[in-house]
């Protein structure tokens, strides 16, 4: 067979010839790549104290002692192989009768709600108890004392009508159970290591470093034969976490396909029916059973140890966990319509002419975007459109606004020393220092602990808003200093990752006061961050690979308890070829926000008539489909649950569903399923029941199918029983009208149906029903003086 190559040659536009073309490698020694603190725990130079049993415990106030025993790590060699033990020992210090050889230390378990257990600990003596949590929605945890005590086989025993906590004194073990009575996870002591054949294994501990005398807690429970992980953040890796090592430390990740995520954060749940928060900011290191697969090894950077487990089924779990950290509020209306972006539009003409072509072409759009170019000087944040690239800046928002077009400004929150806001920064101590009190960096990094810091910014940002701006880009905000000194007194190593958080919540609040909206697009995040919609998935690759790890990141991001969450259509960091940017452009309509962005040309009509065509289907049906967008998201902002969701949070007696990362719901009745190689089909999983193709009406049972997709490049398909409120297309969500709405009913035979809405009038949801009777539709729930009209698929 004769085969032909062709040579191609890729020109990298010399705005990013200077930006990293790889991700930040661990255990390289560089500045700010992610803190791994496991090896911490397999250190011969540092002292271990193993969790052994309870010294004193009162069963009413929850609270006791739990003595430790002092391990050090020695060898052992046997034919040739050697290995590093753990070995108790005595204690080194003088004098001796000083220090507690086996120390008694603090232990509490507290209940949060009927399905919301607390666990914590302290390895020394804490002078900070009960400081308010950034973290926590309300800055503390509430109290439930719906939970029953009993004494039972020389066994503490807490029981709720969810399930079961069970405290052995000695060896001291803390169990989980559901209200089956089925064991979920339990702590690992070392007694229970005794028959791994030497492999040593770190118990329940905590380590005090030789280096500097500070410790860290390993929080190990067990993992149980076939039990999954999920969560963690925005992890870009395997979907399921068990056998993975993951790093909880916000990081430039520079791409989306390694280890490194923009958006950590310390939850999880497991297929088991149970889920953990480990509330701290300092860094954390999981090992969910990828050294030893038994055992899931929490190593969490802070000295003490606060820890919340939630029972129940994903739903339960991440409605707990976001009751306790704070539900996304609802985002405006606008903002789930199509935005418009490259890296970058450079001037006032530039924004005025693809507003202009984008009514001329018939694309629906709410917003533009400004990247990095809107200063005098390219990524010179000043917060000042260039006056000589903006004649009048404030005259465009308002002229773009009255078209439908909101407008959108990219920042960071590092300052070069260039930019002529760096000596104000310095001159009023507004930055994070080093331990000397100088730069930790050559830049200057804001301190958003600080609230002189604080109120500067948003004053900043608040004069852009007033200006009209519809929207602030909150980028970067994963490079606070890790030996940076802090105005709330601490050091990055607590900092670090609270940043993001501190960041999003400035720009929020600023944007809630002067807006009254609750809106953003920002990059890191960290636990709590969901609160303050909404967030991006960073910077992708252009290819197929990168569009699937966007999937994976978007379902472990929504796991994690963010509701709203997007993506580069395209890639960001070339031209995106054109058939991936095809495909692409239908996922990202099916995602809670929709943004071209990266590398130009991004807009449809640079890629030719017959690209634009398809960009402008896949377009209009996002448009179409707004009342149910809308209507599903409201629900999201009361439950936590994510828009884009996994198979196993609505299906989780499936089995199936439990395996599947290249699919998802796109809120509660359309699943979606991506193609993510040049092809006009794939294999589809689809959960038990009946599913209706969105696009080509064919009806189908749970199980395995290929299916083929319709016009627009993805599947669709609906949950039979399903009312999707379609409403008539606009070019912008100001234009739409929502007094006339049309109910389109999937549901193959005689019965009911049930959807949602929401109007944007009154932000209240609403239940709707419709019943088939033989193709007749009749509407038996809907709402006061609004008019529906029935659409039966076809």
């Amino acid at each position: 067979m004769n085969k032909t190559f062709k040579l191609i040659i890729l020109a990298i536009p010399l705005h990013f010839a200077m930006m990293p073309a790889m991700a930040q490698l661990q255990s390289m020694g560089l500045v700010n790549e992610p803190v791994d603190i496991s090896n911490d725990f397999r250190d011969f130079k540092n002292t271990y104290y193993l969790a052994d049993q309870l010294s004193t415990f009162d069963s009413k106030t929850g609270k006791g002692e739990l003595t430790y025993q002092r391990y050090e790590y020695s060898t052992r060699i046997a034919f040739n192989n050697m290995l590093g033990v753990l070995k108790q020992v005595k204690p080194n210090e003088f004098p001796s009768e000083e220090y507690a050889v086996s120390p008694n230390l603090s232990f509490c378990i507290e209940f949060v709600s009927p399905k919301t257990v607390r666990l914590r600990m302290q390895s020394g003596p804490d002078f900070k108890k009960d400081e308010p949590s950034l973290m926590l929605v309300n800055g503390k945890a509430p109290s439930d004392n719906s939970w029953k005590y009993s004494f039972e086989n020389n066994q503490h025993v807490y029981t709720s009508k969810f399930g079961k906590v069970i405290i052995t004194p000695n060896p001291w073990r803390v169990a989980f159970y559901n209200a089956e009575g089925k064991l979920l996870t339990k702590t690992n002591n070392h007694v229970d290591n005794a028959e791994t054949t030497y492999t040593p294994i770190m118990p329940f501990a905590f380590v005090r470093r030789a280096s500097d005398y500070s410790r860290s807690f390993n929080a190990a429970f067990s993992l149980e034969p076939g039990e999954k992980i999920f969560g963690c953040g925005e992890s870009y890796t395997e979907f399921n976490k068990r056998g993975q090592k993951v790093v909880f430390y916000a990081d430039d990740a520079n791409g989306i396909q390694n280890e490194a995520m923009y958006k950590p954060i310390p939850f999880y749940l497991s297929s088991r029916g149970y889920g953990m928060f480990m509330h701290t900011s300092s860094p954390i290191t999981c090992d969910f059973g990828k050294y030893f697969s038994g055992v899931n090894s929490m190593m969490i950077g802070d000295e003490s140890l606060d820890l919340f487990i939630f029972l129940g089924d994903p739903k339960d779990i991440i409605d707990e966990y976001t009751n306790l950290t704070g539900k996304a509020a609802m985002p405006p209306l606008w903002s789930f319509g199509f935005w418009m972006s490259r890296i970058t539009y450079f001037s006032e003409k530039e924004g005025r002419e693809v507003a202009k072509k984008l009514r001329d072409n018939k694309i629906p759009t709410d917003v533009i975007h400004f990247d990095t170019g809107w200063f005098e000087d390219d990524w010179r944040c000043d917060y000042q459109f260039a006056p000589t690239r903006f004649e009048n800046a404030e005259k465009m928002i308002k002229d773009l606004d009255d078209q439908g077009f909101k407008i959108s400004l990219w920042q960071l929150p590092y300052f070069t020393p260039k930019n002529k806001l760096f000596k104000e920064i310095i001159d009023k101590d507004l930055f994070v220092k080093n331990p000397k009190g100088n730069l930790p960096y050559e830049d200057a990094v804001l301190d958003f602990s600080n609230p002189n810091a604080v109120k500067w910014y948003q004053d900043k940002i608040g004069s852009l808003l007033k200006l009209g701006v519809g929207a602030i880009k909150v980028d970067f905000g994963e490079a606070a200093p890790l030996n940076g000194i802090f105005a709330s007194g601490k050091t990055g190593f607590y900092e670090h990752n609270l940043y993001p958080l501190r960041y999003n919540k400035a720009v929020a609040d600023i944007t809630k006061e002067i807006k009254g909206e609750q809106i953003m697009w920002a990059r890191s995040a960290w636990s709590g961050s969901q609160r303050y919609p909404l967030h991006w998935g960073g910077d992708p690759a252009n290819t197929n690979t990168a569009m699937a790890a966007t999937l994976r990141g978007g379902l472990s991001i929504g796991v994690s308890g963010f509701s709203f969450w997007s993506h580069d259509i395209g890639g960001f960091v070339l031209k995106t070829p054109e058939d991936i940017y095809r495909r692409w452009a239908a996922f990202g309509m099916l995602t809670s926000h929709t943004r071209s962005h990266g590398t130009p040309p991004k807009e449809p009509w640079e890629y030719g008539e017959s690209f634009m065509d398809a960009f402008r289907d896949a377009d209009n049906m996002r448009y179409q489909l707004m009342p149910y967008i809308y209507a599903q998201a409201k629900k999201c902002t009361e439950t936590g649950l994510p828009m884009m969701r996994a198979l196993f949070i609505e299906f989780p007696n499936d089995p199936g569903a439990w395996l599947i990362d290249n699919e998802y719901l796109f809120g509660s009745d359309i699943l979606v399923a991506p193609l993510f190689e040049e092809t006009t089909g794939r294999d589809v999983y689809l959960p038990p029941g009946i599913w209706i193709d969105y696009q080509t009406k064919k009806i189908y049972q749970g199980g395995w199918h290929t299916i083929e997709a319709g016009k627009i490049p993805i599947v669709m398909l609906v949950r039979n029983g399903s009312v999707i409120p379609h409403i008539k297309l606009a070019q912008s969500t100001k234009e739409m009208d929502w007094t006339k709405l049309e109910l389109v009913t999937f549901i193959d035979g005689s019965g009911d149906a049930n959807g949602l809405i929401c109007l944007p009038s009154d932000n209240v949801l609403h239940e709707i029903q419709v019943n088939n009777q033989n193709g007749k539709l009749t509407l038996k729930k809907g709402i006061d003086k609004q008019k529906l009209g029935l659409i039966l698929f076809q």
